[in-house]
């Protein structure tokens, strides 16, 4: 993991008739949001003939990096791919998978995630893509356990994101992950959208509409309490019967609006509040797992670590505003 003041280089690749939002994504979060303060990225793009090329939003693009500019890059990011799927050319899978190799971090946004299972990197490990492709996506790669519903999904070196603006929540993420939540909560509010939205593409693949009448329920009010108080316990029971329903009904309820279960809403936002509580005090870190909510500090620092890759002592180290 880079220190927090280091300037993280990024290659982004393109491709003839990419969508001018998807390359847009990654430049607005880790370029164009900085104008005015230091960077913290050095954003590069480039093509497999380093030339110009058409995008598929009507407006050509000049590029002058090819496909070398992945050789000095710490982190490769694919923002897209052609909606007919066509396999990579050999020159970019050999370049992908020589990062990778190396160690360093490759990412998949949307339909770049089929870009990266054709590398083989994905193989054995958890992936997503937009929801539409999951067919296509499970026939092409059957090694790779596919999950369409989740926004995003981070391995230490592997990241892949559903479809277009769940593009937004992973670049986010990356912000997170390298230079800390205050940052990524920053550039979030620049942008005028959630630092960490809660759920997955679930709930927006199609369903069938509901004809009877909708009446109000208190759900939104409860989860707005539970939010509020994340330090206290919160079964499910519990929720379910101050939310006026059944178990049952609760947990189906709650999946088609977060498109999560409540117990894994609940350890997220536990997470990131932990990552706030870290870099903005000192306290001893059983405190702050006790502040967070988690029951104890082996089982807080067990979670911190299976999501982050670190240690909660070294996200406070590398991102820790009190220091």
């Amino acid at each position: 993991m880079p220190k927090s003041d280091d300037i993280i280089k990024i290659t982004l690749v393109a491709f003839e008739g990419i969508s001018a939002f998807h390359l847009s994504v990654p430049c607005m979060v880790f370029q164009d949001i900085f104008v005015g303060q230091p960077p913290r990225f050095d954003l590069e793009i480039c093509t497999e003939s380093g030339s110009q090329f058409e995008t598929g939003s009507g407006f050509s693009v000049v590029i002058d990096q090819d496909l070398s500019a992945i050789e000095d890059a710490d982190i490769v990011i694919i923002p897209s791919w052609p909606s007919e799927l066509p396999q990579p050319s050999t020159q970019l899978l050999t370049a992908l998978q020589k990062h990778h190799t190396n160690g360093k971090l490759l990412v998949g946004l949307c339909l770049g995630a089929y870009a990266l299972g054709c590398t083989g990197v994905l193989d054995g490990k958890r992936a997503t893509t937009h929801w539409a492709f999951t067919e296509q996506f499970q026939r092409r790669f059957p090694k790779v356990e596919f999950d369409p519903n989740p926004l995003f999904i981070e391995h230490e070196t592997v990241m892949t994101s559903a479809g277009i603006a769940a593009s937004l929540d992973c670049c986010l993420h990356i912000v997170r992950r390298f230079c800390g939540s205050e940052l990524a909560n920053d550039l979030a509010r620049k942008m005028v959208t959630a630092p960490f939205r809660n759920g997955g593409q679930q709930q927006y693949i199609p369903a069938p509409i509901n004809t009877k009448a909708v009446t109000e329920t208190s759900l939104s009010l409860v989860i707005e309490q539970v939010e509020q108080n994340l330090n206290q316990p919160h079964a499910l029971d519990e929720v379910a019967k101050r939310s006026a329903m059944s178990k049952r009904t609760f947990t189906r309820q709650f999946k088609a609006s977060y498109g999560c279960t409540f117990g894994e809403w609940l350890q997220n936002q536990r997470l990131v509040l932990s990552q706030r509580i870290l870099e903005t005090t000192q306290i001893p870190i059983s405190q702050v797992a006790e502040q967070a909510g988690f029951g104890s500090e082996s089982v807080f620092r067990k979670h911190f670590k299976s999501t982050f890759h670190v240690s909660p002592t070294q996200w406070r180290a590398s991102f820790s505003s009190s220091v």
